[in-house]
């Protein structure tokens, strides 16, 4: 349990609503106790009870994971402004897991995230939701005044994502211990693309996540490209 940071948070279904903590290692872990059961994963869209499926009169589950309802969470957000000082901001995120649909694609109905950073006594976000943190806060950034910016993994000099696709979080590799080579990426193969640098990276992080390493990303992007 050392080392997570505690996010406060609320789950709502069909039962109804309750306030809860969510628990995050910044990386591929996240865990939180709803109605008396403990539920662990590496996305807030891939939580699955630890001692089993509890009654399905408790929860509704897809594939093992928690579906048919809202989580609600709340992350501390750093924010560079105009090059002179840090700033704490927090983000509000909603992420609304519909029910399983019909068989056999076995997805949910819906899915979508809604994230809204409060810095300074304004609120940056739009209403519409999206697919995952990236795009989300990729929307943040660009509503931010002129001279702001996010201080956080996703937009760090060294993060990168896969070509073969990410989820809703977590999936962002970090370059750190890699930091020359990843300088010189240039594409996605090659001597010099991302799949050959993917086997030297650290470690996988949340796009929220912020460690002592952090630089701001500049003209070079990498595989991804510059944020935003």
């Amino acid at each position: 349990m050392n080392g997570l940071q505690r996010l406060p948070g609320r789950y709502t279904d069909r039962h109804g609503a309750q306030d809860v903590v969510f628990e995050s290692d910044g990386r591929e872990l996240i865990r939180t106790t709803i109605r008396g059961v403990r539920f662990e994963g590496e996305s807030m869209d891939a939580l699955g009870a630890l001692s089993g499926e509890p009654p399905a009169e408790m929860f509704r589950f897809l594939d093992g994971d928690l579906c048919s309802c809202l989580l609600e969470w709340e992350v501390p957000l750093r924010v560079d402004v105009a090059g002179r000082d840090t700033r704490a901001g927090v983000l509000r995120c909603a992420l609304r897991l519909g029910d399983p649909g019909p068989a056999p694609h076995r997805g949910l109905d819906e899915q979508s995230l809604t994230v809204a950073l409060r810095l300074d006594g304004h609120t940056y976000g739009g209403p519409a939701g999206h697919d995952d943190f990236e795009a989300a806060l990729y929307d943040i950034q660009h509503r931010l005044p002129p001279g702001a910016r996010l201080r956080a993994c996703v937009a760090c000099a060294w993060s990168d994502y896969s070509p073969a696709g990410h989820g809703l979080m977590a999936g962002l590799a970090c370059f750190r211990d890699a930091k020359d080579r990843y300088r010189r990426v240039d594409g996605k193969h090659g001597p010099h693309g991302i799949f050959a640098l993917w086997p030297e990276r650290t470690e996988h992080m949340q796009e929220t996540h912020l460690c002592g390493e952090f630089e701001p990303r500049g003209a070079h992007g990498g595989y991804r490209g510059p944020f935003p």
